[in-house]
């Protein structure tokens, strides 16, 4: 997988987020889009994720070296973000069902993956009665282990305490080869494994009349 970006710029009404951002990304690396706050880095993972459209530039898409449409990114692609949905009408497992039946998982079935989760207590309980660190878990588990070439995590340890935020570390790790690896994050224990770092900042806009809102 190849994500090429060519002088982008996304902006909301008048409000320039970041303009003339040109980067390439590869498989086999792992990529941190570093800012605070409100910076636009889940902006630019939305836009690379072709959820969003850019308000100039080009980003082109390549697989095995051959282009890929924007609107067929998503079959190869798997996402943990914290506003992703969960469907809290199902179980644990009615749900890891549910989500194989579009993605397929890398390495292990199914049936295994409650324990990989270390979940494996909670098969048939219902979504919506999980702790938000159980829901990042799955939210995790569900993005890391599908069997896809491209790899987009956006803050993946809110809610997590310090064991989970060592699964997420080694389940990463352990399937990373490969792939194209996208993590947008401002806490380095997140990203300090990354190959390369992106700091969102050093593409905000300046207006030459008034100094952007997101600079001060």
């Amino acid at each position: 997988m190849q994500i090429k970006l060519t002088s982008v710029g996304k902006r909301y009404n008048y409000e320039w987020i970041f303009r003339n951002l040109s980067y390439e990304f590869v498989s086999g690396k792992a990529y941190a889009i570093l800012g605070h706050n409100g910076s636009g880095k889940s902006t630019l993972l939305s836009l690379l994720s072709g959820f969003q459209l850019l308000s100039e530039g080009e980003i082109a898409y390549s697989i095995g070296g051959k282009p890929l449409l924007v609107e067929q990114v998503y079959h190869h692609l798997s996402l943990a973000a914290p506003y992703q949905d969960l469907l809290e009408e199902l179980t644990l497992e009615e749900m890891i069902q549910f989500h194989t039946r579009f993605k397929g998982l890398r390495s292990i079935t199914a049936q295994q993956l409650p324990d990989v989760l270390q979940l494996q207590k909670a098969k048939h309980k219902l979504v919506r009665d999980f702790s938000s660190g159980m829901r990042q878990r799955l939210k995790l588990g569900l993005a890391i282990y599908s069997d896809t070439p491209f790899l987009l995590l956006d803050e993946p340890t809110t809610n997590l305490d310090q064991a989970g935020v060592a699964w997420y570390l080694e389940h990463l790790a352990q399937n990373r080869k490969d792939r194209l690896v996208i993590i947008g994050s401002n806490v380095p224990h997140e990203y300090n494994f990354c190959d390369e770092q992106l700091p969102i900042n050093q593409f905000h806009y300046t207006s030459p009349n008034r100094k952007s809102s997101l600079l001060k």
